[in-house]
């Protein structure tokens, strides 16, 4: 009998020793073997996702570019950009692919895993769930979270969405969306801009009363400056950052903002008709304001208001045989200011002190908002519309140096309707923005809850003119104006 407890008990321990082996390993499993995501999520996407021919080490390049075997290499993107936006269920694109049933979410196709079993409506809520929560990692770390002071982002407004697109410049993919506007449909924001410090965007919108406030450490709305009108157009903010201009299309007028208190100041009184493009002198008291029809730019200062004619053509502000002046640049000395001219296709540069022509440059069809770099002497121009027959791309990126005023480089690349640049003079790049507004321009890689086709963006060295790499990076529809957090 003692013989047989003596068995008994041995027996016992050894089933607990065998059941303890088995199960230390699952658990260092669950913890290190899952790319440090959280176990849960970790089991599925590297167990069904990163496996043989699809998205792990040996075959990602084959896959997209999309390597999902570590939470960290997740978001690093694919070769359309990221497919996880922490918090962005709407606007994660690995949803659609991995989304079992469209009554629960959006779907694309191919269905993932690709050729394999589809994942339960349980996995996908699972990952979705998780992305909801901003996507952390096995210990509760946000992507993108940390060096909120520091960052290098680049911003971008969409008229398609109601929503800004936040781009990690490390990486180059999308970290964030902040959503703006209130109203159920697209209210058409018109232009950003960051201060100098890169403490806050500011975001005017064509179809709401109001100015958005962004603060740039926390990617979250940290206000709205109530403007009384709508159609709100472009922005310029003072050297100090402490006041905006921002032109108005309802009526005609151009608002002084206090950045500080967020009051507003009426500087005109529908002195201005179709006013769009405004730039201004170093002491923010003269604003020169662009007529978007005709051949008008406005020459205002508080008790004096001049219409300069840019063509020496009777004034007018009707479009016909006109050059149509949409953007307006200041030079980095300001001695001269730029005028892109959507309809004769050239840049038109003037002199402060006169007002006169300097010189009339030819540039591509629609040139639309410019950029200046101050590393390199460099005025960037957009030309929406320029024709590039044969290669399944439109529009170009036009190089002119300021101070010769002579064309560097006519740029065109994987570009489909750029209308908006960005440079980054701290890491020696530029963004170039393009709408993709036709159905006749590159498929978008997936389509999203927005109405219409993505955007994309692709990535130039500022020294060498050159792309950065192939890549075209989605964002949502018509990408419109962009911004850089620190100049």
């Amino acid at each position: 009998m003692k013989d047989k407890l003596t068995y008994c008990i041995l027996l016992i321990c050894f089933c607990i020793a065998v059941y303890a082996c088995k199960h230390k390993p699952s658990q260092a499993l669950a913890v290190g073997s899952y790319g440090n995501f959280p176990a849960e999520v970790g089991k599925i996407i590297v167990d069904k996702c990163a496996t043989a021919g699809c998205h792990n080490a040996t075959s990602y390049m084959n896959s997209g570019g999309l390597l999902l075997d570590s939470w960290d290499h997740l978001f690093n993107g694919g070769n359309s950009g990221a497919v996880v936006v922490p918090y962005s269920i709407d606007y994660s694109s690995l949803l659609y692919f991995i989304c079992p049933d469209s009554g629960i979410g959006t779907t694309a196709e191919p269905r993932m895993p690709l050729n394999a079993t589809p994942l339960t409506k349980e996995e996908y809520i699972t990952i979705r769930d998780w992305i909801a929560s901003g996507a952390p990692d096995n210990n509760g770390n946000i992507p993108f979270a940390e060096k909120a002071d520091t960052r290098q982002k680049i911003y971008a407004i969409h008229q398609g969405c109601d929503e800004v697109g936040v781009i990690d410049v490390e990486r180059s993919v999308v970290m964030r969306y902040i959503q703006i506007g209130i109203k159920p449909y697209p209210e058409s924001a018109t232009h950003i801009r960051i201060d100098k410090e890169g403490r806050y965007a500011y975001i005017s919108m064509w179809y709401d009363q109001r100015i958005y406030k962004i603060d740039t450490h926390t990617d979250k709305v940290a206000g709205v400056i109530e403007m009384g009108d709508s159609f709100w157009n472009v922005l310029h903010l003072s050297n100090d950052g402490q006041k905006i201009v921002v032109t108005n299309g309802d009526n005609f007028d151009l608002m002084q903002i206090n950045t500080a208190t967020s009051q507003t100041q009426k500087l005109t009184n529908n002195d201005f008709v179709n006013p769009h493009g405004v730039a201004s002198n170093a002491s923010f008291d003269t604003f020169y304001v662009s007529s978007m029809f005709g051949n008008t730019l406005y020459k205002f200062a508080p008790g004096f208001n001049k219409k300069i004619s840019i063509d020496k053509l009777p004034l007018t502000t009707i479009s016909g045989a006109t050059p149509d002046p949409y953007d307006v640049v200041m030079a980095p000395d300001y001695s001269k200011y730029f005028l892109s001219c959507a309809k004769s296709n050239e840049i038109r540069v003037f002199d402060v002190k006169t007002d006169s022509i300097k010189k009339i440059i030819s540039v591509g069809a629609v040139p639309q908002a410019m950029a200046l770099s101050e590393s390199q002497p460099y005025l960037f121009v957009a030309c929406m519309e320029d024709n590039t027959v044969g290669t399944g791309f439109r529009g170009s990126v036009y190089v002119i140096n300021y101070n010769t005023l002579e064309v560097v480089k006519k740029i065109q690349g994987k570009f489909f309707q750029p209308h908006s640049i960005t440079i980054d003079e701290k890491n020696n790049t530029f963004y170039v923005f393009s709408r993709n507004q036709n159905f006749d321009g590159p498929a978008p890689h997936h389509q999203g809850p927005c109405s219409g086709r993505n955007g994309f963006y692709s990535i130039y060295y500022l020294n060498t003119l050159e792309p950065v790499n192939n890549k075209r990076y989605e964002v949502l529809v018509d990408p419109y104006i962009c911004d850089t957090r620190f100049k």
